[in-house]
């Protein structure tokens, strides 16, 4: 079966040439609109063709032929949900809502479409008789199992009403991503001069650039995460920092044409039901079938073993802000909106280290810098920037990426700064990924992270968890990059879901490799290293408040997974959050990490819904692999690292990622490295 040739398809869509980029800027929503209304018939057309053959299926007459059907709607899509989320406006977003239920019941008009599973069934059924190789059995394998996740196997009203479910829930998804924006960019509080004495001076310029892209006077506080967290770590006013906090945990959550709360309770009901129509227990038996952990009882099993020791910590913990709170006049208990001012307090009292003259060593394009260097002396990439190439944004940086011979590996881009157009978090993407099929085609990986931009001429200065998520981000990015498969659908970061944060969170540990440290983070002033007595003092207070990290994590994680055990959705999902939460004992002064209104990742799709305790089982992974490291004496030892690299980074979804993981490491994950990881006794 031919495929569609993207060029011909339109151009604007298209990759002029290797180190070029679509032409964003002179595509218009409208181009959009017309692009998804063209690109979906043209898939139905190469799906018909394959699944209106009357021969015995192959391989290539029907797997092959699926994985080069569809190329044109899917740079389409690439290229406008890189723009729906780090760069967006109203006309966009209008786009969006309209494409978002198209998509699904085009989706769900490929999963349903009883001839094609026919020959993917059949081929199912004799797979092992085929003469496949492992990439192609586990291809088939995925194939199948993809369709019958989809509905392929219901009949009369139950195929229909599937595809209502799915359209809907699309639907809902968009809502509930958009009106968090909403929220989000509605939000600048004005703070005067006196308010703004005490505040460090990377945060007051932070203030000063919102307001500007605001065309607003002075100095705002605004919801962006790298604004409001330093904000509630330094601002001395209780006042205003309870009511910023407020603010912040109420996204989604205001009465009005933003609230959530409905939508949320639509979208578990609508998910119960698919679960139930294709035979699970639960929305959440349903997900977790397809990953490394299986059932929800191992999830709440991992997820409760560390809550119970996070949470003595963190009672623990609060006791003592508590007392520095009363010590500081405090006439009232120590609140949410507290924590982090007091506890910024501790760790300077403790450890002595001060968050903001930290940030003068961790500058941005040295920590660009830094994670390049980690990529080059594990896997040999070498990145070369190429500032002729525009992307969506100005902000946006592109780099070439080599291997060690100088052939190409693909290309890198990367968006690191807050704007009222993006939403907030830190992602990667492609815009395109690799493959081997017809000549092939090398990566285009992106990383979207939303740091405060500084002053025209002023270096962006991170704090550590700043640097971290760029590190952990690029991770991910390193996953698409350095993939090494045949067939698209298998590539990069097609994996599971609790295996996908392997990458990503593995990679973070090679910030605070000494030799990274040396080399990278040097004083935007001076150009001196980071002090080796700072080095220590890092190292010491590696631990410090994980009691408060670990429960907010974990108390989200387990909303996540209960919101979804049920056979039945809960009639008030707010209430059932706040059941669920007396029940943990939640601390009274903290409050989950991202509240339900908010809770983008399980609510905006249904990527991580169910799996938001994919981070921590990722985690055990993560600590164990890099011990491997740190039990050769060298955090770059070659032999790791080819391992590594072949086994995880490479091997995308080609095998089953506790084989791939066992291949790295000699032996499954030790469950108790993460405990150690996090400080907490095993």
């Amino acid at each position: 079966m031919p495929e569609v040739d993207i060029a011909a398809f339109d151009t604007r869509f298209s990759f002029a040439a290797p180190d070029r980029l679509p032409d964003f800027a002179a595509i218009t929503p409208d181009d959009f609109a017309a692009g998804f209304d063209r690109a979906m018939p043209l898939e139905l057309a190469e799906i018909d063709a394959i699944a209106s053959a009357t021969s015995e299926p192959t391989f290539d007459d029907t797997i092959l032929a699926l994985e080069r059907s569809g190329r044109p709607l899917s740079r389409v899509a690439s290229l406008f949900y890189a723009l729906a989320g780090a760069h967006t406006n109203d006309a966009l977003q209008g786009v969006e809502r309209e494409v978002a239920p198209k998509l699904s019941r085009h989706g769900s008009a490929i999963a349903l479409n009883a001839a094609l599973f026919a020959r993917i069934d059949r081929l199912f059924s004799r797979r092992t008789e085929l003469g496949l190789d492992p990439e192609q059995l586990r291809l088939v394998e995925r194939v199948h199992g993809g369709f019958v996740r989809s509905g392929a196997k219901l009949q009369g009203d139950a195929r229909r009403r599937f595809a209502d479910l799915n359209a809907r829930l699309a639907e809902l998804g968009t809502l509930f991503s958009q009106n968090v924006l909403a929220d989000e960019r509605a939000y600048a509080r004005p703070v005067a001069g006196a308010d703004l004495a005490d505040l460090p001076a990377f945060l007051v310029s932070a203030m000063a650039d919102a307001a500007s892209e605001r065309s607003l006077p002075g100095h705002v506080v605004t919801l962006s995460r790298s604004i409001v967290v330093p904000f509630l770590q330094f601002c001395p006013d209780a006042d205003l920092r309870a009511e910023v906090f407020a603010a912040w945990t109420a996204r989604g959550e205001n009465a009005g044409a933003t609230d959530n709360r409905p939508i949320l309770a639509e979208i578990l009901a609508l998910r119960a039901e698919k679960a139930k129509l294709l035979g699970f227990a639960s929305f959440a038996d349903y997900k977790l079938d397809d990953t490394m952990a299986k059932t929800p009882d191992a999830v709440e099993g991992l997820l409760r073993r560390v809550w119970d020791k996070a949470r003595e910590r963190a009672v623990a913990d609060g006791a003592i802000l508590g007392a520095l709170a009363a010590a500081d006049g405090a006439n009232r208990p120590l609140a949410a909106s507290d924590w982090r001012y007091y506890a910024e307090k501790r760790r300077r009292a403790e450890f002595a280290i001060d968050e903001s003259a930290l940030k003068s060593y961790f500058q941005l394009d040295r920590m660009i810098e830094a994670a390049f260097d980690v990529a080059g002396r594990l896997f040999g990439l070498r990145f070369e920037a190429l500032p002729g190439v525009a992307a969506w944004h100005p902000d946006v940086r592109v780099w070439r990426v080599l291997a060690a011979d100088g052939s190409p590996v693909g290309l890198f881009l990367g968006d690191y700064f807050a704007r009222a157009s993006k939403r907030s978090g830190a992602w990667m993407s492609a815009l395109r990924s690799q493959h081997r099929i017809d000549g092939g085609q090398t990566p285009v990986i992106y990383n979207v992270c939303n740091f405060a931009k500084p002053a025209e001429g002023q270096p962006a200065l991170l704090s550590v968890d700043d640097a971290k998520t760029l590190f952990h981000e690029f991770g991910h990015a390193l996953h698409g990059l350095l993939s090494n498969v045949t067939y698209p659908s298998l590539a990069g970061t097609s994996v599971a879901r609790d295996f996908v944060e392997l990458p990503s969170q593995l990679f973070e540990h090679w910030l605070t490799v000494p030799a990274i440290l040396q080399a990278h983070a040097l004083h935007a002033e001076t150009g001196e290293p980071l002090p080796q007595g700072e080095v220590d003092k890092l190292k010491a207070a590696a631990t410090f408040d994980a009691g408060f990290n670990t429960v907010e994590f974990t108390s989200s994680a387990l909303v996540d997974i209960l919101l979804h055990r049920g056979v039945e959705a809960p009639a008030d999902p707010m209430a059932r959050e706040a059941e669920i939460l007396a029940d943990l004992g939640m601390p009274a002064a903290m409050v989950m990490r991202h509240r339900s209104p908010h809770f983008a990742h399980i609510f905006s799709g249904d990527g991580y819904s169910a799996g938001y305790y994919s981070y921590m089982w990722s985690e055990v992974l993560d600590a164990d692999a890099f011990e491997a490291f740190e039990e050769t004496g060298d955090a770059f030892d070659p032999a790791t690292a080819a391992r590594l690299r072949e086994n995880v980074y490479a091997a995308g979804n080609s095998a089953d990622p506790a084989r791939l993981y066992e291949a790295f490491r000699g032996r499954g994950p030790d469950p108790q490295a993460m405990m150690r990881k996090r400080g907490f006794a095993a």
